[in-house]
């Protein structure tokens, strides 16, 4: 058999190419928000079973995507990669229960001391509603780094996404009603990232809207890091509370 008559893949081999083509042309973003999720998290998790987790999203997402949706693969699978990562450390249920006590603490002495002000609570505030002085409250904040995970970034029966609240193409939140719903959670989160002070707004945008880490906030805070980790999950303690209160409450 010459050469210009030798046999092309088929089908299924020429589609196994494919998808792994888009595996290695995607899995930098695997990497990417591995690390920004091993971040927030205690050291003791493994980096590379967060990417491993990563990468069975992005499969997900290869699997499902359809040009249709309207929306970049990248864009499409940002969401399953992250899910998927999440999915795997609820299932390590790797957070200390006394971790997740206070985390709950926090949020409940948050919400409590910002009734009672009228206003989002100062740091002295909390610590005083939680009975420990400053720099207790402080480690606490530090303890409870990865627990604020979960709660944002499935807000609302776990539709939307923490850093962009944007809803998966195609999914029932596509719907006009869930456009609506999307809109309206929307409008509570920005209001209440409007009250909170301005120095955990500045994190949270620097964090999730320029997806910086937290060193190059922390140099450009001039800060330490881990106070940079306190005012992020501070802030996010504060989203969650108010969350709870206008739009996960039982009265809604």
């Amino acid at each position: 058999m010459s050469a210009s008559a030798q046999p092309s893949l088929s089908p299924a081999p020429a589609a196994a190419l494919r998808r792994e083509a888009l595996v290695l042309r995607h899995l930098p973003q695997v990497r990417l928000i591995a690390r920004r999720i091993h971040e927030q998290i205690p050291d003791t998790v493994s980096l590379d079973d967060l990417i491993s987790n990563g990468v069975i999203g992005l499969l997900a997402a290869i699997d499902n995507y359809d040009p249709s949706f309207g929306v970049q693969l990248g864009t499409y699978a940002e969401r399953r990669i992250r899910g998927a990562i999440l999915d795997g450390l609820r299932q390590a249920d790797w957070a200390p229960r006394d971790t997740r006590r206070k985390s709950k603490l926090i949020e409940a002495a948050i919400g409590r001391a910002g009734q009672r002000a009228g206003r989002d609570a100062a740091e002295e505030e909390i610590a005083a509603e939680l009975g420990i002085p400053l720099a207790e409250y402080r480690k606490w904040l530090t303890e409870a780094r990865g627990v604020s995970l979960g709660h944002l970034e499935f807000a609302g029966a776990g539709k939307y996404d923490a850093a962009s609240i944007q809803p998966a193409a195609g999914g029932p939140e596509s719907s006009p009603s869930g456009m609506l719903e999307r809109a309206e959670l929307e409008r509570i989160l920005a209001l209440a990232i409007a009250r909170i002070p301005k120095i955990e707004r500045t994190v949270l945008h620097l964090y999730y809207f320029e997806e910086m880490g937290l060193r190059e906030i922390a140099e450009i805070l001039g800060m330490g890091i881990s106070r940079v980790g306190q005012l992020r999950t501070q802030a996010i303690l504060r989203l969650r509370s108010h969350l709870e209160r206008v739009w996960l409450s039982p009265k809604r």
